[in-house]
């Protein structure tokens, strides 16, 4: 395994590969079928059994591949054989997962990937991923993980070790960011990056959106094993949204796709971030139940000085501003990278807009299925590690270098391999039932302050 403290720098970060102009990259043709024991059918299995890991079971048995759902694992039994029995009954054929190959348990993962498989789908919580990401690499299978890929540093640099082991492999790495294989944004993009605009000086982006779910101690009884009793870890698990050791907050869980596109149209990452947040409306304020901002603005500054604001919210109300987009600037017209130009060089996609979540399942499988690999694993940890970035700076109200992050950044969940639903999670409320806040002008940023 490649040492996860290589590379330390902003420089060093980035130096291995630069931004895909395109949505999807083929690295290499490989010239044979990347299915078990020579046989045209993909084996896959997935690792988190809620809405996303259902929902990319369900993508990729709609493709064009001879694809087989050979084993699944999640934290709770009950949810992974609900979804069993969801998808078998949607996809008869192609479903294969008797009971014992049902695995439960923060470490059920491992057993999953175990199985005789070619590809795992990671759809767990953002803190879960690094680990299970890595052993997925180890062991020589492609892999296809959800967005984001870790919730604090120490999880991107974990991740990121294990993408240049599956370049050394050879392996598939698809990342959850959709919008990099949809027909109107590649145009787009391809469009800004030929000079559509001129140069990029400012962009905005914008997840604002109206809430999130909450499951209570019911719904956690529901799932748990018979004569288990619920315990904080199975609690927050069940809720992992609104922890940020689980999650990274609003800005990595959501706004994280918004902040890609960014990146994307500029080519580049930012070098430092400043910030502002806070939970005036989560869950109507009571601290008893989550921990995440419900409102994040960020300033990232670009190493020539051009900006990206960002715009993180859930909010309820009436008249409240909603708007998921992204809008570039330049200095000869203006873009949405979702499919228009504005400007001398006037454009607007007329082509068919497809379901991104779908078509990004579609270019996995037909690539695996011709023999091609491509690796998105680097830009799914630079946009990862992006969100954390400007999170850290609401969270801390300070102005942040990547490269001071990158070195000194919060280890969230320590010892997370070795976490079971009865261990204390890294964040435990107070005696009134309270979680810890961060508050800006407070909070540090860094695990470790400079003298």
């Amino acid at each position: 395994m490649t040492d996860a403290s290589q590379g330390t720098s902003r420089r060093g970060f980035l130096k291995s590969s630069t931004v895909a102009a395109t949505g999807v990259a083929v690295a290499s043709n490989i010239g044979r079928m990347a299915h078990a024991q020579g046989s045209d059918e993909i084996r896959f299995v997935v690792i988190g059994c809620g809405g996303r890991g259902k929902g990319a079971a369900t993508n990729i048995m709609k493709t064009k591949g001879n694809v087989k759902l050979v084993a699944v694992a999640d934290a709770f039994g009950n949810k992974a054989s609900s979804a069993i029995k969801q998808l078998t009954r949607g996809f008869p054929d192609k479903v294969d997962v008797p009971e014992d190959r049902i695995f439960t348990g923060l470490d059920g993962y491992k057993a999953a990937i175990d199985v005789d498989c070619d590809l795992v789908v990671i759809a767990t919580p953002p803190a879960f991923k690094p680990q299970q990401f890595e052993y997925a690499v180890n062991k020589g299978r492609h892999v296809f993980s959800e967005k984001p890929v870790a919730a604090d540093v120490a999880g991107v640099k974990r991740f990121m070790a294990a993408v240049e082991e599956s370049k050394k492999k050879n392996l598939m790495i698809g990342i959850g960011l959709q919008r990099r294989h949809e027909p109107h944004y590649i145009e787009a993009v391809k469009r800004i990056h030929d000079g559509a605009i001129g140069d990029v000086i400012a962009q905005r982006v914008y997840w604002n959106g109206g809430g999130i779910w909450h499951r209570n101690m019911a719904d956690l009884k529901k799932i748990l094993p018979a004569g288990m009793e619920p315990t904080e870890m199975a609690y927050q698990c069940n809720n992992w949204y609104h922890f940020n050791w689980l999650s990274g907050d609003q800005i990595c869980e959501q706004h994280i796709h918004n902040l890609d596109v960014g990146c994307w149209v500029k080519g580049d990452y930012p070098v430092e971030c400043n910030g502002m947040g806070g939970r005036e409306r989560r869950l109507d304020g009571d601290p008893t139940m989550s921990q995440i901002f419900d409102h994040t603005f960020c300033e990232y500054t670009f190493a020539d000085g051009t900006k990206m604001w960002s715009q993180g919210r859930h909010l309820k109300g009436d008249g409240v501003f909603l708007n998921v987009s992204e809008f570039a600037h330049g200095s000869k017209g203006t873009a949405n990278p979702s499919g228009e130009i504005m400007g001398p060089n006037a454009w607007k996609f007329t082509g068919k807009r497809l379901n991104g979540h779908q078509q990004e399942q579609h270019d996995l499988i037909e690539a695996l299925m011709r023999g091609e690999i491509y690796n998105e694993g680097e830009y799914g940890a630079k946009s990862t590690f992006t969100a954390i970035l400007g999170r850290e700076a609401c969270y801390s109200g300070r102005s942040i270098k990547w490269d001071d992050l990158w070195e000194r950044g919060w280890d969230l969940a320590p010892g997370i391999d070795n976490y079971t639903l009865k261990t204390d999670p890294p964040t435990m409320p107070d005696d009134d039932g309270k979680y810890p806040v961060p508050l800006p002008g407070v909070y540090s940023p860094f695990e470790k302050e400079e003298a």
